[in-house]
């Protein structure tokens, strides 16, 4: 799965691919259907790279990247507006060793929601990029 350059920004619904960069920020496009081109203000605004997204977990963070595989592979994802036990009960099946106490119904409902953005996407059919730092440390070692 390739989640590199797909973010989500602070106070700002929905999901972004970063298409570039200028001096005040990022420029993103919207993933809907609008395909809506904002400015990210790094002064202003908070992006959160899907790739690097973490849920708490038991014993260790769980990583995002993994939860969208497993849900993936499930026949029924429940809508983000259902109640909340009926949210706990899916997450607990996609993600057995979440930390209930801190991962709330309202992140569910948001890593639901994200989910429903990209599933249509190629990203799930696409290889994950090797990460920026170990490539850098290739090329200089060659």
């Amino acid at each position: 799965m390739n989640l590199r350059g797909i973010v989500s920004v602070s106070g700002k619904p929905g999901l972004f691919k970063v298409v570039g960069q200028n001096k005040s920020g990022f420029i993103l496009e919207s993933l809907d259907e609008k395909k809506t081109k904002v400015v990210a203000n790094l002064s202003t605004s908070k992006l959160a790279s899907l790739e690097d997204i973490t849920i708490f977990g038991e014993d260790e963070d769980l990583k995002l990247v993994d939860v969208f595989e497993t849900m993936k592979s499930l026949e029924s994802i429940p809508d983000a507006k259902a109640d909340g036990k009926t949210l706990r009960t899916f997450f607990t099946e996609v993600a057995p060793s979440h930390d209930v106490d801190r991962v709330y119904s309202s992140d569910i409902k948001k890593i639901i929601s994200w989910f429903n953005i990209i599933k249509e996407l190629p990203l799930f059919e696409e290889a994950a990029p090797e990460p920026l730092n170990a490539a850098a440390e290739e090329n200089a070692a060659g």
